[in-house]
């Protein structure tokens, strides 16, 4: 196999992606003398200074040991510092492996607050990434799949979400911050983009840029379902502030590293000008008055930008950044007046199964549409025929079947895990009851 700037230049360049491009091996790669990347779920990149270890990101929980051995192999040197590119917990949960150097933890001044917010809702970070990987909450068992190395936790009141003893910042900036440890310099910058804690780091004197997850070799995870608020607008300002440095070699922290002045500047464009029309596009509709049903349904990107290598919707996608937008700009209610205050879906479902003459046509008609290519309809009369009747198998099995087929039709892996957890739940529903339609 190619090294890592090799392959990444040749996915660059000839737009095919023939090779995996995130990849979680937990083996090391040397960058330059001084500078290597553990490929992992995060990466972890390190940099030998001459007075210690500088590590960016500590990958996650269930990969932080493997990262930590492979630094130590390639440098037995102390890890002096770990700059937390951000708090997301497969960025800091692996730093109890790397604790025993006491090094100095660098982060953003938000990133405490985001650690903070997880002991105060730890149950919900379980429950919420079953669900985006494929589970359902309350199962033994949280598989994370290919995004992670097809590892396991397992879930339930004992378990968290982060481990009790990450390494919380020592050192905390807001704006701008310079770490100079041994003959390296590195300016940190915060930014909002899939976080309100992110940085990326700049080393000038290499033209070295460690950019976080503001490139995840996918497109921008800036519209994820189930988390809270993202910064497409601000994203996009990021990549362009990175740009202006006239980086030589960009460090991601999911996906190949890439290397050369002109290609970085293609990607980090290419990138930044999709979030820039997205966010042009919503703010456009929102001001002529359209509703978010019309605002989902009208702003597309252009399908050739979606198809570059580092654009690909497979992790997120567009029209939940459009959501996104959405909620950043104008909060969170949709502009249909019925839905400010709505009536209960069981309620609503009850008397929509009642006008159809029960919930076997709501069952057939759904069933229908999905054989017609229509998954979107078919899924909202599956979810009502299961709403009016809970304890129905057959409707499960049914709704289970739409969902099912409207997973494998989904490019991202937001939507495959959230329906597959939805036909999961009705799999597990019909297991436990009777069959009287469908």
């Amino acid at each position: 196999m190619a090294d890592l700037l090799t392959l990444s230049s040749r996915i660059i360049d000839s737009g095919v992606v023939d090779e995996p491009v995130n990849r979680v091996t937990n083996e090391l790669s040397e960058l330059a003398d001084d500078l290597a990347i553990v490929e992992s779920f995060s990466h972890c990149v390190a940099l030998d200074t001459g007075d210690g270890l500088v590590c960016f990101d500590t990958s996650g929980v269930l990969t932080g040991q493997a990262v930590a051995e492979a630094v130590r192999a390639w440098r037995p040197a102390r890890v002096s510092h770990v700059v937390y590119t951000h708090g997301h917990a497969d960025h800091v949960g692996g730093s109890r492996y790397f604790a025993g150097d006491h090094p100095a933890v660098v982060a953003h001044h938000h990133v405490a607050r985001r650690l903070e917010r997880y002991r105060l809702t730890n149950e919900w970070n379980l429950i919420i990434n079953a669900r985006q990987f494929g589970g359902v909450p309350g199962e033994l068992n949280l598989s994370i799949g290919s995004a992670s190395g097809g590892v396991s936790v397992p879930t339930g009141s004992a378990q968290r979400f982060l481990p009790d003893d990450t390494l919380w910042p020592t050192r905390q900036f807001t704006e701008h911050d310079t770490l100079t440890v041994g003959e390296a310099s590195i300016e940190l910058h915060h930014a909002r983009g899939e976080t309100d804690d992110h940085l990326w780091a700049h080393l000038p004197d290499r033209r070295w840029v460690m950019a976080g997850d503001f490139l995840i070799w996918n497109f921008p995870n800036a519209g994820n379902p189930q988390k809270v608020q993202r910064y497409p607008a601000e994203w996009a300002g990021a990549l362009r502030a990175m740009l202006a440095v006239e980086p030589e070699l960009l460090v991601p922290a999911h996906g190949l590293p890439i290397a050369g002045r002109e290609r970085i500047a293609r990607v980090l464009g290419d990138v930044a000008m999709v979030l820039e029309r997205l966010v042009a596009d919503v703010l456009a509709a929102m001001n002529a008055g359209a509703t978010l049903d019309e605002v989902i349904h009208g702003v597309r990107p252009d399908p050739a930008e979606l198809a570059k290598p580092y654009l690909r919707p497979l992790y997120d996608e567009p029209e939940f950044v459009v959501r996104n937008i959405w909620r950043q700009y104008g909060g969170w209610w949709d502009g249909a007046a019925s839905r400010l205050k709505p009536s209960p879906d069981a309620r609503l479902a009850a008397v929509v199964a009642e006008l159809a003459g029960g919930v076997l046509p709501l069952v057939e008609r759904a069933e229908a549409e999905a054989a017609a290519g229509d998954l979107r309809l078919a899924c909202h009369l599956a979810d009502l025929a299961a709403w009016a009747a809970p304890g129905d198998g057959g409707v499960h099995r049914a709704r289970a079947r739409i969902y099912l087929a409207r997973r494998a039709a989904e490019p991202s892996l937001m939507a495959k895990g959230i329906y597959a957890a939805a036909a999961r739940e009705s799999q597990l529903a019909a297991d436990a009851a009777p069959q009287h339609a469908g």
